[in-house]
């Protein structure tokens, strides 16, 4: 990283964001063993209407079954009574904390968003993040900061025979951006992403964080990154994205990509919602000129240049 990026609020992270690699290589909980299917929803950014759909497709899967939200259900939630809701529901499920929710837990003085955002995201983006999340902190009470404070980094889950590490950002850092998809496309980074899987002893890492999906092959195994539930993640696809793991294969059109991972079927799920509602309702929090606007607007209008025959990447 950059010498700034020590230092600078929203490109900084906090020394308690960090773990190792290897603290995957222990047995998944009870209640996360043994599983037909699972469900990450990374990245929600608090749009309810994917989180209803979300629900949705989790309410028709059949076995057993889990629905993992890891990180960043909230965003652009700053309604008091939305980002209630959003919590509630979510918290019924498994839930890890993002940056965000670390954040509105327990605000540090020099992390801003937490982001922990590379040099090639430009410096306005990183300036407006830290204001969002300044705003969104007054939507959460005390409760609701304790219940995300609560919340745990990273969880172990083993479905459809594989094992798996589900996190937040990457294998070192709960904002890391050593999953992201420009990351992974760099031989040296790729390196890097066999060493943490060796050494957690996983099949697969289940990630966030970093806004663009991409499922990466490694001769040690794979990154399954989902991009983001509450936004588009494709050009001309208002869809967002989850990750299902399972042993069974996906029937359903949603289906946008995926792989065949020994006995389990991966698949990036879209989340499909009505396009204009979810503008509206966007709109009525963050109007023309607001922070979240300046930066989300077009992505959330028009997708990004991005598009599912970039995702899935063999080893190489």
């Amino acid at each position: 990283m950059h010498a700034r990026g020590l230092l600078t609020p929203g490109r900084s992270c906090p020394a308690h964001y960090r773990y190792r690699a290897e603290v995957f290589a222990t047995e998944a909980p009870t209640a996360l063993r043994g599983l037909d299917v699972l469900y990450v929803v990374g990245g929600l950014y608090g749009n309810e209407l994917a989180l209803e759909r979300a629900l949705s497709l989790f309410e028709r899967e059949k076995g057993e079954k889990r629905l993992v939200f890891n990180g960043d259900f909230h965003w652009f939630d700053v309604d008091p009574a939305i980002f209630d809701r959003v919590q509630r529901e979510v918290l019924a499920h498994v839930a890890l904390r993002g940056n965000v929710e670390t954040e509105l837990a327990t605000p540090g003085a020099d992390a801003g968003c937490g982001c922990a955002y590379p040099e090639w995201v430009d410096d306005g983006i990183v300036e407006r993040s830290n204001r969002i999340l300044g705003r969104l902190r007054a939507a959460a009470g005390a409760q609701q900061r304790a219940e995300l404070a609560g919340l745990p980094m990273w969880l172990r889950v083993d479905v459809a025979g594989l094992r798996i590490g589900v996190v937040h950002g990457d294998a070192e850092s709960l904002a890391g951006w050593g999953f992201s998809q420009e990351h992974l496309a760099q031989p040296g980074h790729r390196v890097r992403a066999q060493a943490w899987l060796r050494a957690g002893r996983v099949d697969a890492f289940a990630c966030t964080h970093t806004c663009l999906p991409v499922f990466q092959s490694l001769e040690a195994g794979w990154v399954l990154n989902n991009g983001a539930a509450g936004m588009p993640n494709f050009a001309d696809d208002g869809a967002g994205l989850l990750t299902r793991v399972a042993i069974t294969p996906y029937e359903g059109a949603e289906r946008r990509f995926g792989v065949r991972l020994g006995q389990a079927y991966v698949d990036g799920i879209a989340i499909e919602i009505d396009r204009e509602a979810a503008l509206r309702r966007f709109l009525a929090q963050w109007p023309a000129g607001s922070d979240a606007h300046a930066s989300y607007f077009r992505r959330i209008s028009g997708g990004p240049a991005y598009w599912a025959s970039n995702v899935v990447r063999r080893a190489s």
